[in-house]
């Protein structure tokens, strides 16, 4: 007779091979019809601007003033022409300002004395792109990409600027305080008010993937919606986390939250349905802030914005405005390269055209009313930025988010256990709608991430003692690339 001992251990053996039978890889849902990723295509351009910045950096800057001069000058009256009337996408002065903008740029980093204009340039420039953008068609193809170039660009070249002299970074660029009627309270120095978006990139390997993982490549990953309670002036944010689905903070607790950056967004006062309704912020911030209150809304993993059950951050918006009759994300994303599909895929994502956070800086229904940016934190920013495209050419490649067998069954106990928490009104080790393999996965990228990111620094470093200045984005590609073939060895 088969001794209990001996039936147990036989027992747990079944129960460990069962808990281990591999996870069925999900399906890859097709690409959107018609999605191609954006391509500059300008690499002799982005050495050239650095040849420049180094011969103006090795001459000193006693000329400088005079050629920073003439080209603000030169800028700001393209400005005020733009300015003046409706141009169309494809008109030859936005090619000039594109040109006139960057050609600043090795200058500027190489002589901090014009930062602060450039800055506040910048600023001006994306409010006069986003108001010509009230007159193009979000979802054509050359109005996409010139708007695109504009801000991005301009974003850019900014940053290349600032992060070779921190000291003299503008942390704060006040954009438009648009006038809106719902109730508003100060943070951080600027009056924000009811149904404000705040966008916002997270510090996480994940938010990177977020930003970056898309056919235009941007800055943000996350999105809240803020409510201004009237009577008190007390300020919540709505939004999504992973970990927990649809929450609410205050606005401390959100900036508690790791941020390498933030923006404000507000709708224009002069939309028809604000028009009609000043209040419909407000209206919109309060409906979604008691269905929060009211019921658990978990995470959208399938990014599936149409479907208001599940929602991730991006839907908080979209769908408590939508509720009230106003759409946003007038242009969506899409995901088009196979590799980051894949990923996507092995993590929940089902859907690839969908409403990103960097969507809404596109927006032309939207305007910027600040935008806050630290040097250190832009420093790590483009670095996760620069291995995150560095890890998605080798996903290209067919790189795999595979983790070992063993991890398995740990992580299918942690999952009912998971699932027990929730249903008692909780959460565990591996969110809600994330499958223990789709963990496992996220797991490994995350990992992946941090390992070559702490490689690159390294070698960061060692190229800003040999050349005297910090490398600019496109050698952080270089050195993030070089580190992720030497790991594919």
């Amino acid at each position: 007779m088969t001794s209990p001992l001996v039936r147990l251990t036989a027992a747990l053996a079944l129960g460990v091979v069962l808990l281990a039978l591999p996870a069925k890889r999900p399906p890859v849902p097709p690409a959107p019809p018609g999605a191609a990723p954006f391509e500059w295509n300008q690499d002799s351009l982005w050495r050239a601007l650095e040849g420049r910045f180094v011969a103006v950096r090795t001459a000193g800057c006693v000329d400088a003033p005079v050629e920073m001069s003439l080209g603000f000058t030169t800028v700001s009256t393209l400005l005020d022409s733009l300015a003046a009337s409706d141009v169309a996408p494809s008109d030859p002065r936005l090619d000039s300002l594109e040109a006139g903008f960057f050609a600043l740029g090795p200058v500027v980093a190489a002589c901090p004395a014009g930062l602060r204009e450039y800055v506040t340039l910048s600023g001006r420039l994306r409010e006069v792109a986003k108001d010509q953008s009230q007159h193009w068609d979000a979802n054509d193809l050359p109005s996409r990409q010139r708007l695109y170039r504009l801000l991005y660009g301009t974003r850019a070249a900014v940053e290349e600027a600032m992060l070779q002299h921190p000291d003299s970074a503008l942390p704060l660029l006040v954009g438009r305080d648009e006038p809106s009627a719902t109730p508003s309270a100060e943070v951080l120095g600027v009056r924000i008010h009811s149904g404000d978006m705040l966008v916002s990139r997270g510090g996480y390997p994940t938010s990177a993937l977020i930003a970056r993982g898309n056919d235009y490549p941007g800055n943000f990953s996350h999105v809240g919606l803020v409510y201004v309670d009237s009577a008190t002036g007390e300020v919540s944010v709505i939004e999504a986390h992973i970990e927990v689905g649809v929450a609410i903070t205050t606005a401390e607790g959100y900036l508690a939250d790791k941020k390498l950056r933030l923006m404000v967004m507000r709708p224009r006062a002069d939309l028809p349905a604000l028009v009609a309704d000043p209040m419909l912020p407000h209206r919109a911030a309060a409906a979604i802030l008691a269905r929060a209150r009211s019921e658990h809304i978990p995470y959208d993993f399938a990014m599936d914005y149409s479907d208001p059950g599940a929602l991730f951050c991006s839907e908080v918006a979209s769908t408590a405005y939508h509720d009230e009759g106003l759409t946003l994300w007038m242009g969506l994303s899409t995901i088009s390269r196979l590799g980051i599909r894949t990923w996507l895929s092995e993590v929940g994502v089902k859907h690839f055209e969908t409403q990103e956070p960097s969507d809404l800086e596109y927006d032309p229904q939207l305007v910027v009313v600040a935008e806050w940016r630290d040097p250190a934190d832009l420093r790590q920013d483009h670095l996760d930025n620069a291995v995150l495209d560095a890890m998605l050419e080798g996903a290209d490649q067919g790189v795999e988010l595979d983790y070992p067998w063993y991890k398995l069954p740990p992580a299918r106990l942690a999952k009912g256990y998971s699932w027990v928490q929730v249903a008692f009104g909780g959460h565990g080790p591996i969110p809600e709608g994330m499958s223990a393999s789709s963990a496992l996965s996220h797991d490994v990228f995350v990992t992946r991430q941090r390992a070559l990111a702490a490689k690159v620094q390294a070698a960061v470093d060692s190229t800003t003692a040999s050349q005297g200045y910090p490398p600019f984005y496109w050698t952080l590609v270089d050195l993030a690339t070089r580190a992720t073939q030497a790991d594919s060895l």
